[in-house]
């Protein structure tokens, strides 16, 4: 078993094009990352979910890195009308992008 030194997993939900620039930006402040495809629940899009191992006091450091890295956008979706006698789609302006963060501490983490 290894002695610890990583007290905090970081799992950063971010845009698929927003990944590259945000495991540069995490790596740059010298904190590992694995980053897992995932899709949004919401519009469907391609996601990643990032992996962060940092000590807890690195915390902030990693989290204004990835406000850096990702960035949030005006999308716009096209939704039919209600009540609308021919279906003609009307677009709808949808903010996307950006990070969401979860932050779970770690008790243990073993290599093997």
């Amino acid at each position: 078993m290894t002695q610890n030194p990583i007290h905090l997993l970081l799992m950063a939900v971010v845009q698929d094009q927003d990944l590259d620039s945000a495991t540069r930006a995490v790596q740059a402040i010298g904190a590992p990352v694995t980053y897992l495809s995932s899709s949004g629940g919401f519009l469907g899009r391609r996601n990643a979910t990032l992996l962060i191992g940092l000590p807890t006091a690195r915390e902030a450091e990693a989290l204004a890195a990835l406000q850096e890295a990702c960035r949030q956008r005006i999308e716009y979706m096209t939704l039919p009308l209600e009540g609308s006698p021919m279906p003609m789609p009307a677009p709808v302006p949808v903010t996307v992008g950006g990070a969401t963060v979860f932050a779970l501490p770690v008790e243990r983490f073993e290599q093997i």
